[in-house]
């Protein structure tokens, strides 16, 4: 059996893992198993077996200066599981603490953590400050309901995000991740025509493979088919066009410049087919995470967007849940194009994993139109705005700020792009590197010539994310980068106090893993 104690020391309390019936704190040197104090973190060297149930048990921890407070068991066994996993085959890891940028499972086993789950720990785990902030919110106030109250954490939060943001982008709105924060943002862009008296405009438009969340609104605008298939009857009717993927789409013998004007001219036919009057918006990602690996637009992409968006009318909206908040080195990924959206969505390195929250900012135009019909916004959740959320994403912005962190973004994130480009660049598997800060992709390919993709039953994405784990890697390996079915890239996405040693371990470890998990695939071939 496994399980986690929680026992109590001279110095406090602390977690300890049991394996085997066997107690086992944290760190394992040489046989001996170390508990750490608290707060002096001084170790305690402790041996200690038995039935963890027993008086003799009890007894070892005593004499260890230990107390058991509780323990609960680790279940091995999938089928015991209460949980709806992911994966229903198979368990994850149990993790058990994290720092900086690194977390530790249940073995003792560390991780460098080089995608911060899904781009969400953008300053990397238990900072200091922004625990401090925490703690001093939930002492004041955790939670209250905005039917009755506002709170200053939330107020103050708007306002940073305000002052912060380019352009007439002057009005935030609170929810719980990005999801929901697409969600909010599909529902303001309608009522703000139903609004200014124009509700004949029911249609968004979105690019083919891109991904916008998994509420039914936002998957309805993501272009992902095999997310989409099983629930397609559920979904709301959107136009699609062509993704900006230069390296996958533009033709031969076709420039830059003109690959960007073909897709410019698709989107402006794709908006006189259906009607210019009864289109809300456009939506896309500023740069294409998970469903295409850290894929940014073409120059003048974005721009062009903005240009058709003001010309027939139509609200032009980023979805930045992944890819904002610093994590391509300015704030908002859009910053780089040139543009300004109407509606922003953010999420993930917002609050840096400590608090689930997203937010949708709106441009005056739009919070001007509502408050001059309705006075409302026809859209809420029990959680939006919610205090202890708004302490840690605050706190997350104070910091970036403060220890000017989108500037080591740029310069790390200048160096890693390098890295993959010279060190994995060279690899007769690696198709493409990509990608705008410390925000990377990696695209596999078994015909480098033909941008011929590995057969998806391989699962190579899979196998690369099992034997970097193994290595005491995590990064963001996905399959599907094509079509949704075929294609395998990895996401990149550190926090931003990553060194470059550790970015040095991340493209070292990636090479020697690519090399052997395409050479076993490869050996195999016909």
């Amino acid at each position: 059996m496994g399980g986690i104690l929680r026992v109590s020391t001279p110095g406090g309390e602390t977690n300890a893992v049991c394996v085997s019936g066997h107690f086992q704190p944290f760190n394992h040197i040489a046989g001996v198993f170390f508990a750490f104090q608290r707060p002096n973190h001084h170790a305690i060297p402790a041996v200690i077996g038995g039935d963890v149930r027993g008086e003799a048990f009890k007894r070892q921890l005593r004499a260890h200066g230990f107390r058991l407070l509780s323990a609960f068991k680790v279940k091995q066994d999938k089928s015991m599981s209460q949980i709806i996993h992911r994966s229903l085959r198979t368990t994850p890891a149990v993790a058990v603490s994290a720092q900086g940028a690194y977390i530790t499972d249940a073995s003792g086993q560390r991780y460098l953590d080089a995608c911060g789950g899904a781009a969400v720990s953008c300053l990397g785990h238990a900072h200091p400050d922004v625990l401090a902030a925490m703690h001093r919110q939930i002492d004041r106030l955790a939670y209250a309901h905005t039917s009755f109250f506002t709170s200053d954490t939330v107020e103050q939060l708007a306002e940073q995000l305000v002052r912060t943001a380019p352009g007439s982008l002057n009005y935030a709105y609170f929810v719980s991740g990005g999801s929901e924060a697409v969600e909010t943002a599909l529902k303001l862009a309608r009522q703000y025509f139903v609004e200014i008296g124009q509700p004949d405009r029911t249609l968004f438009i979105a690019r083919k493979q891109s991904y916008h969340g998994n509420t039914l609104g936002a998957l309805a605008v993501g272009g992902n088919e095999w997310r989409r298939r099983q629930f397609a009857p559920l979904l709301m009717d959107v136009v699609r066009v062509s993704a900006c993927n230069e390296y996958r789409d533009r033709e031969a013998g076709e420039s830059q410049q003109q690959y960007t004007e073909r897709l410019l001219g698709e989107l402006e036919a794709a908006i006189l087919d259906a009607g210019p009057e009864k289109i809300i918006g456009f939506i896309a990602e500023t740069v294409v995470g998970a469903t295409t690996g850290a894929m940014p637009p073409t120059p003048g992409y974005l721009q062009g967007v903005r240009r058709l968006c003001d010309k027939y009318g139509i609200l032009y909206i980023a979805d930045e849940v992944m890819c904002g908040m610093g994590r391509t080195g300015t704030l908002h990924a859009f910053e780089q194009d040139g543009v300004v959206p109407d509606i922003v969505t953010i999420a993930k390195g917002l609050g840096g994993g400590y608090q689930p929250i997203g937010a949708v900012l709106a441009s005056e135009q739009i919070v001007a139109a509502l408050q001059a019909g309705s006075g409302m916004f026809q859209h809420g959740h029990t959680y939006i705005c919610h205090p202890t959320a708004a302490a840690a994403a605050l706190a997350v912005q104070q910091v970036i700020e403060r220890d000017r962190l989108l500037e080591q973004v740029q310069q790390q994130g200048a160096y890693l792009q390098q890295a993959l480009h010279d060190v994995l660049g060279g690899l007769p598997y690696v198709g493409d590197t990509r990608g705008r800060g410390l925000f990377a992709g990696v695209e596999l390919v078994c015909d480098k010539e033909r941008k011929t993709a590995f057969d998806p039953l391989l699962k190579l994405h899979a196998a690369i994310k099992a034997q970097c784990m193994g290595h005491g890697l995590l990064v963001y390996p996905m399959g599907g980068t094509i079509d949704g079915q075929r294609g395998d890239h990895i996401l990149i996405a550190p926090p931003f106090i990553v060194s470059r040693s550790e970015l040095d371990f991340v493209v070292d470890t990636l090479h020697k893993v690519i090399s052997e998990e395409t050479h076993k695939l490869m050996r195999h071939q016909p």
